[in-house]
């Protein structure tokens, strides 16, 4: 036992050393953030390099073969990196500090449910770097984002579309009637596990518990489990809580592995959804302004509709593309209580501190019976500004 508790030693130093590595790049990072931040925009034009992280990716892997690594998932580890380093330079040219230390609880995020769910995990990840965040869950959207509107708390953060189940509708129905902004996006890799309190077959469960679209997005899984019955839930983490509260070996929850050991369950089964590829995006919204450095890749989101005549819809479309502004999401949404009348939610690449996005919306108000701009913020979906996380 003497010579096991001496190796895990040498593995807690090994990762602090790790650690401390980290941090110095991360330092280092910041420092570049800095420089990018006092050099114009004619000399760094883009706040990545994608040639730069590919010639780097490609070190890793020849520097893994060398030390007898696996090089996908080394590769893996430094996609992380390379991530949290973009967000720390992103941070420098935001200048955000200055303007969140003159308002109230801007150390304060809201969103829909408790600690554990992926709604708490993506904030977690977006606000990476700042000190003193915390994170307040509530049973519904709209009252995370109630929140924010009244002040107590600086953003709200809702998910607003699944790469399973598409659109989330109240997410939009919520942004068209709120004062605030969208000011960033986020991305998260939702990876459901079934939990339980102990080691069990499966299918000798009484129930599983878990959020209608969890439930929905591991049909396949559930069905193969003959008899056990799928039981909807407030939400993922909550139905975690609720199995490690009952204290029933026979229960089991549909949730993230976070969710598991936050609430002390074992995972039975990981990688349950029908489709491997599960990603949702989710939205900061926020009283705070914030204009992206022209430098950092940003998206534009509006709501509006069209006059009726023939080929309008089609004739906005052009004003974007007369602009030089490409396209990224264009969907619609029936007007309520208006029937065959829609509004159009529309994502274009592109900041509203750039002319070519101000004045196509200058034409666009010109054309529309009503126009809203959601917001303009760092994109984290377009082609420059998501970090390629494949093998």
């Amino acid at each position: 036992m003497e010579e096991l508790e001496q190796l895990r030693r040498r593995l807690d130093a090994t990762d602090r050393e790790i650690l401390e590595r980290l941090r110095e790049r991360l330092e280092l990072s910041g420092a570049v953030g800095q420089l990018k931040a006092r050099t114009g925009t004619a000399q760094v034009p883009f706040l990545r390099d994608p040639e730069r992280e590919a010639a780097l990716l490609e070190r890793i892997a020849g520097w893994s073969r060398e030390l007898g690594l696996d090089p996908f998932r080394v590769g893996e580890i430094f996609r992380e990196v390379i991530a949290m380093s973009l967000k720390v330079q992103e941070e420098t040219l935001l200048h955000r500090a200055a303007q969140e230390r003159a308002v109230h609880n801007a150390s304060r995020v809201s969103y829909q449910g408790t600690d554990g769910a992926y709604s708490h995990i993506a904030a977690r990840k977006y606000f990476t770097g700042r000190e003193a965040m915390e994170y307040e869950g509530f049973p519904t959207f709209a009252q995370a984002l109630r929140e924010a509107e009244i002040g107590e708390t600086g953003y709200a953060f809702l998910p607003i579309e699944n790469t399973t189940a598409g659109s989330i509708n109240e997410t939009y129905d919520l942004l068209r009637h709120t004062e605030l902004s969208i000011v960033g996006e986020e991305v998260l890799e939702v990876r459901h596990c079934l939990l339980g309190l102990e080691e069990r077959d499966p299918a000798s469960l009484s129930r599983v518990l878990s959020h209608p679209q969890a439930l929905a997005q591991c049909s396949r899984y559930l069905r193969a489990l003959e008899g056990v019955p799928a039981v909807a839930f407030t939400d993922t983490a909550e139905a975690a809580r609720k199995v490690k509260e009952d204290g029933d070996p026979a229960q089991a929850a549909i949730a993230s592995e976070e969710a598991g050991v936050l609430y002390g369950l074992r995972v039975l089964a990981r990688g349950i959804a029908d489709q491997e590829e599960n990603w949702t995006r989710f939205v900061v919204v926020s009283a705070i302004d914030i204009v992206p450095d022209p430098r950092i890749p940003a998206k534009t989101s509006l709501v509006l509709t069209t006059p009726h005549r023939h080929g309008a819809l089609a004739h906005c479309l052009e004003v974007l593309a007369e602009h030089g502004l490409n396209l990224t999401k264009l969907e619609s949404r029936p007007v309520p209580r208006h029937p065959w009348e829609y509004l159009f939610y529309v994502d274009f690449e592109g900041s509203l501190a750039e002319d070519a996005a101000a004045r196509a919306i200058a034409a666009l108000r010109r054309e529309c019976p009503y126009l809203k701009v959601l917001g303009s913020y760092p994109s984290r979906t377009t082609a420059l500004g998501q970090v390629d996380r494949r093998g």
